[in-house]
């Protein structure tokens, strides 16, 4: 594997895996609520708090892609953070 800089493009089945997995998860999870046995504001509460979940993961990957992406642009430059680290 090199370690050369420049732009990695996911392949077009890589992706669509990615989003149907995500289409997917997101459906059966919306039938799953709807399905309940719970009064609407349970429904709706649970509804609430998981597309605030997806949102704020859809942030956090961003967030850690922009970090890595600034830190790769560094000449020369270690990232700033590596998830599995050794302390």
């Amino acid at each position: 594997m090199s370690d050369t800089p420049g732009s990695k493009q996911n392949t077009a089945a890589f992706y669509g895996q990615a989003v149907a997995s995500f289409a997917v998860a997101m459906a059966a999870t919306a039938i799953g609520i709807y399905q309940l046995s719970a009064d609407a504001w349970v429904r709706g509460f649970l509804a609430i708090a998981v597309l605030y979940l997806v949102t704020s993961s859809f942030t956090l990957a961003k967030v850690i892609r922009d970090r890595q992406e600034g830190a790769a642009g560094m000449a020369g430059a270690a990232p700033s953070y590596t998830p599995f680290e050794k302390h």
